[in-house]
């Protein structure tokens, strides 16, 4: 069986890392990777190849700093050759990227079967990319492989049960690579020279909701340097970020450090106290190393961490931060229930591949 996966994203390489190591157990399983190149810098892309020892691409299609529909478009283009070229048996795709979207429309095109992993999650908030993305990579799918019971609930609760799709809860990759990778974490250089300890916040901060909106981007980062007057703050910078602070006069007084790679954020989130985030993965992370969590959005797709009580989002008031900190910092982090398959999503997701 041959498999051509499609992956073009930070999150996706974490993800593409424990499912490929697991899928080079089968001999009668032949993997292909495509990396589309919509992350394609050594800090948010190169580095994640070193380190996790993921294959090398047989695909590099370079397609980046684009707009959305420019982006998809060109990556819908070359990846249809690419399906042409290969003839797989299955596309697998991973998350609600463009690269997603884009190897998902292809496959459909061209009538080979396609598989989701991470499919029914849903947000709710139709101004999120990642939202569009995910909902049209599920209805072309043929194999729906859902992390949690809510997002099997969501396909349901959407007719998927008489779409023909297959729907499995497998449980979350991510937690695969938190539990196979976190002996390797590794220390930021940077933090040595900064003399930082243990108990500092971790912030991520790169949504065009938050980077292109100058009113709510100011009031964060005036919220984040107070946050460090009395706890210390580190912000991995994503280019987007740093883009926007810069066009806009605006400065993080803060530990900034350039995109950290895989084993370096899995030492942060060790180390820290608190995570403050926009991104998605990040939300679980923070659950998986047991620490309470502020969503700088209005929305989450992991909902079931809200409802467990473990995550606390600003929501559209944007000058509510410190309100949202008080909380989180009651937060009891012991006894979490295990929400995200204990480690065995890899393993399940293969089982799925070979049927």
């Amino acid at each position: 069986m041959r498999i051509l996966t499609v992956i073009g994203a930070r999150p996706q390489f974490v993800k593409a890392a424990v499912v490929s190591r697991e899928l080079a157990k089968h001999d009668a399983i032949e993997e292909l990777l495509v990396h589309t190149g919509q992350h394609f810098d050594n800090g948010m892309s190169d580095i994640f190849f070193e380190q996790m020892a993921i294959p090398k691409p047989h695909y590099s299609l370079g397609i980046s700093s684009l707009s959305h529909g420019a982006m998809t478009g060109r990556m819908l283009e070359r990846l249809e050759q690419v399906m042409l070229d290969v003839a797989p048996d299955k596309v697998m795709v991973y998350g609600d990227t463009n690269s997603t979207l884009a190897g998902a429309l292809a496959a459909s095109k061209l009538h080979i079967p396609l598989v989701h992993v991470e499919a029914g999650l849903r947000s709710f908030d139709m101004r999120m990319p990642e939202e569009v993305n995910r909902i049209l990579t599920d209805r072309v799918s043929q194999v729906l492989l859902c992390p949690t019971q809510v997002a099997v609930e969501n396909l349901a609760k959407e007719g998927f049960a008489s779409s023909g799709a297959r729907i499995v809860q497998v449980g979350d990759v991510m937690h695969d690579a938190a539990l196979y990778y976190t002996p390797r974490a590794t220390r930021p250089s940077l933090l040595d020279m900064n003399n930082v300890k243990d108990g500092f916040a971790l912030v991520t901060l790169h949504r065009a909701e938050n980077t292109d909106d100058l009113a709510r981007l100011r009031s964060l980062v005036e919220a984040l340097n107070a946050l460090h007057q009395e706890t210390p703050v580190i912000v991995p910078l994503h280019p987007r970020t740093r883009r926007a602070l810069a066009i806009n006069g605006l400065q993080l007084n803060v530990h900034v450090l350039e995109p950290v790679g895989y084993f370096e954020m899995l030492w942060l989130l060790q180390h820290c106290s608190v995570v403050l985030t926009d991104s998605g993965g990040l939300q679980k992370e923070a659950y998986f190393f047991a620490k309470p969590c502020v969503t700088l959005r209005g929305t989450t797709e992991w909902v079931e961490l809200v409802e467990a009580g473990v995550n606390v989002l600003l929501g559209d008031d944007f000058h509510s931060l410190s309100e949202c900190l008080d909380k989180v910092r009651h937060i009891n982090m012991q006894g979490l229930p295990a929400l995200y398959g204990g480690g065995s999503a890899a393993r399940k997701v293969v089982d799925q591949l070979l049927m």
